[in-house]
């Protein structure tokens, strides 16, 4: 399975959100460190959830951070994150 969706899988299962978007921005990403041929090292999570209600930014983004731990572990260089309640 992609890294893309396996962290739209994990993420969907935390959180039941009611907006998500795994967006793969590597190509952008192009000879910049961490960049390799075939993609999914540069993502940009957008979500929007009510398991974040009453959580600060930080927070949200450590909760999210945690969930997709072993894509973060296995080759994603950058991850971009728009987390709402």
């Amino acid at each position: 399975m992609s890294k893309k969706n396996s962290m739209r899988d994990k993420l969907t299962q935390a959180f039941a959100p009611q907006q998500l978007e795994v967006i793969d921005e590597s190509e952008s990403h192009r000879g910049h460190g961490g960049w390799r041929e075939g993609g999914e090292t540069h993502f940009r999570i957008r979500i929007v959830s009510t398991a974040f209600a009453g959580m600060s930014r930080v927070a949200m983004h450590r909760a999210i951070n945690a969930c997709v731990a072993e894509e973060l572990a296995s080759g994603v260089h950058a991850l971009a994150i728009e987390a709402s309640a």
